[in-house]
């Protein structure tokens, strides 16, 4: 059975966490200001290497994934891309880097956007949401695996702007304690309690009826291989 826990605000907002190094453009360098705010439109002129979220305008840098992450994402996206194959239905499915905007009170243009993600895995069922440049809208699902340098980030940074944007249903998986934590859109437009599992508990999507996680194994191939975290 599942455990129910109040959503757990456990962590401060994530200090700011900005590129040190000017990004070079095709027309010269244009250096980043940690006082600055930007919008898509500047995001899009962006042309290191260097992956970045914008959260509210702030930039939030991101390094590549471990090696137990990277593996924990490709098996939950088996097992999301087995379900919507058997189904042939609207929804869709795309892992990081994929960019999705999250526009405020209806404002899309790029200038007007200030918050770019990039989740794990998402699975988008509104297929007028996706365009060439990604999704522009809340996912219906957002999976975000933790890391280390990830975890306060996905706890209440994410946490929040998902909420905010009517994201139906988001996890976080925790691979340092092998637990999954669901949050569900209420009526009241808020995740409000969340649910716990961990052990031999079988997680069901929500917003994919049907489809459930074992947590046992899914955690089982890393715990053999020992990848540390």
């Amino acid at each position: 059975m599942s455990t129910e826990k109040h959503t757990p605000y456990e962590f401060d907002e994530p200090e700011r966490m900005v590129a040190e190094e000017p990004v070079e453009l095709f027309g010269g360098v244009l250096p980043l200001d940690e006082n600055e705010r930007y919008t898509y439109a500047d995001y899009l002129r962006w042309f290191d290497d260097v992956r970045r979220e914008l959260i509210n305008g702030i930039i939030h840098v991101m390094s590549a994934p471990w090696t137990k992450h990277a593996r924990t994402t490709r098996r939950l996206g088996a097992a999301i891309e087995s379900y919507l194959q058997k189904r042939q239905g609207n929804c869709d499915f795309f892992y990081a880097p994929f960019d999705v905007r999250l526009p405020v009170d209806g404002k899309t243009a790029d200038k007007q956007i200030t918050t770019v993600v990039q989740p794990d895995i998402c699975v988008v069922c509104d297929p007028s949401k996706i365009d060439k440049k990604g999704c522009i809208g809340a996912p219906d699902f957002i999976i975000e695996i933790t890391s280390p340098s990830t975890k306060k980030h996905d706890w209440t940074t994410k946490f929040y702007r998902y909420e905010s944007a009517g994201v139906k249903e988001y996890w976080i998986v925790e691979l340092k304690t092998e637990t999954i934590h669901t949050f569900v859109m209420q009526d009241t437009g808020r995740y409000g309690a969340g649910k716990q599992y961990s052990g031999n508990q079988k997680v069901p999507v929500r917003t994919l009826p049907g489809l459930t996680v074992s947590v046992s194994t899914l955690f089982e191939e890393l715990r053999t291989k020992n990848y540390e975290l």
